[in-house]
Formats: C-alpha cells, structure tokens, sequence
C-alpha cells in the first residue's frame, strides 16, 4: 500500500485518480493546517508534526510500504508540549530539518521516513504524463533574445540553488526581474503585477540575504482556475519565466510543478515565455497550459538543461 503525504494543491488530487484507475491501494496523510482536496473517498489520516512518529506507526500498521510526497506545505512551528514518545526520537532530526533550506529539509524528510523502512516513490513514478515532452509546445516561437534570457536564468538558477533558494526566476533581456523565496512561484508572478517597481540592482543579492527565511514545500503545484489579475505595473514586457529542479536535487519529493495558473500569473506580469527543464518539471493539465499560452501568445518551452 502507498500513503500520499499529502499538502495543498492539484497534485494529490492528480496522483489520487491514477491510483485509483490501476486500483492501487492508497491512503492520503494531511498535516494539520493544511488541507487536502481533490482525492475524494481515499481514507485519510490527519497528523501533526510533533506526531510524526505516531504517524509511521499507524502506517506500518496498515501495511503501508511506500509514500509519496505530493503537494506543498510550510514548515510548521513545533510546540514542544505536543511531541509525543514516539516522536520523541525524532526531534533532532526534525530540528535539522526545520533550520535547513528547502533542499536540505527534503533530504532531512526522506530519511527519516527512510529508517523507518519505506520505500519513496516520486509523484512523476506515479503520473509519467506529468513530465511533458522536449521542445516548444506553444504556437510562438523562442527568439534570440530568449534563448540569452534562457542561458542568464539558468545562471541566475544555479546561483541561487548554491543557497538552497527557490526554482524558479524571472529574466528580462539580462536583467533578473524576480526570484522565487518562500512564499513560492505564484508569489513571485504575483509580486511582478502587484509590487511597485523594484529599485536598481539584482534581486538575487536580496534572495541571497534573506535564505534564512526560506522555506520547503513537499511539492510547489501552481495550478488553479483562472482568477482576475490587477494591471501590471511592468514596465518591462516580455520577460522570460524559468524554472528548473535545483542541480543534485533528490528528485522523489518537491520536483518543480507548473499548471494553468502558472501561464494566468505570467500572462498578468506581462511575461511572453514560460522555459522548464526537460523532465524535471511536471505540468498540471497540460492541455489547458498550450491552450491558455497559445490564446495569450506565450512561448511554451520545454528544453533540455545545458
């Protein structure tokens, strides 16, 4: 049997209908404080953190050999008073794992779950067709200017995974326009229409300072239902989105998602291209994401990392 530890978002809800079409048992685990939708009649567990070893008890009880991690979470605080015997043991690590960056934390998570004999399967093991194929998937095509945008991104993404700090960025004919912290992708295209311009310099450097503060998500789904946007205050049209699994991520947990609303938050920040790296990023509803960069005339790009 496999258990979706599950959080906010699409993908449990995704990964509980493939379950259910191979008839695969399956059971979803909900932290407190962080709803579970769309996996309709799959038994659900709820836990705290601090319960956490209770949690792998009730599992193993049950027969369960696998989880899977699937949709995001933040690190919730501990309250000492609440941690029971069975987590007790587990503090340390836990602790280790609450201070890391978003990687270190994943790492931290899976280990413990590790040792206590189950096997991690990735979201994508579960739903290939998550992972789209290599290549522009939109009518519009990549330009010149895009492709130096493309190699400036994943220069801006590799510094910014040397601090454990985001997926995703923003880039602007060389220029780094936003870079994805704590608050995640959809946070950070929200923050292009709704913020006042951003004074002179690179984000990066205020990313870098502030990696402290950031925190992990189990996965980072983006996808929902189109919503109205504000005007942006862009001045700079045709930015470049990218985003990417950070280099030497452990790819069976927080393996960077996409979905329509994803292209809904570009589209408002006055974006022109959305580039994610060859499979190593899920797309949620696929179909709606080429038809809603079509519509908008957005480049869709699927491209090998280089």
């Amino acid at each position: 049997m496999l258990a979706l530890i599950a959080g906010t978002g699409a993908l449990p809800g995704v990964l509980a209908a493939k379950l259910r079409a191979r008839a695969e048992a399956a059971l979803v685990c909900e932290m407190t404080g962080f709803a579970v939708t769309g996996t309709g009649d799959l038994e659900r567990i709820s836990y705290r953190l601090e319960t956490l070893g209770t949690l792998l008890a009730q599992l193993r009880s049950r027969g369960v050999t696998e989880v899977c991690f699937a949709g995001a979470i933040r690190r919730p605080v501990i309250d000492p008073a609440r941690i029971d015997d069975l987590t007790r043991p587990l503090v340390p690590p836990l602790i280790a794992a609450l201070r890391a960056g978003d990687d270190g934390a994943l790492r931290a998570v899976i280990a413990i779950f590790e040792a206590a004999g189950f096997a991690v399967r990735a979201a994508h093991e579960i739903a290939p067709d998550l992972l789209p194929a290599t290549g522009v998937l939109s009518v519009a095509r990549p330009t010149a200017l895009h492709l130096q945008d493309v190699i400036r991104a994943q220069a801006v993404h590799a510094a910014m995974a040397q601090v454990d700090v985001g997926q995703a960025c923003v880039v602007h004919q060389g220029q780094v326009l936003a870079v994805e912290a704590a608050a995640g992708t959809d946070a950070m295209l929200r923050g292009l229409v709704e913020a006042e311009p951003a004074p002179p310099g690179d984000p990066l450097i205020w990313a870098v300072d502030s990696a402290s503060d950031v925190v992990a998500g189990w996965a980072d789904w983006l996808s929902g239902p189109e919503v109205p946007r504000p005007t942006p205050r862009i001045v700079r049209q045709g930015g470049l989105f990218y985003k990417a699994p950070k280099p030497g991520q452990d790819l069976r947990a927080d393996l960077p998602v996409i979905g329509p609303e994803t292209v809904t938050g570009a589209v408002a920040a006055g974006l022109g291209a959305l580039v994610i790296a060859a499979g190593g990023v899920m797309v949620i509803d696929l179909p709606q994401v080429v038809t809603l960069a079509d519509r908008h005339g957005v480049v869709l790009w699927v491209r090998p990392v280089t």
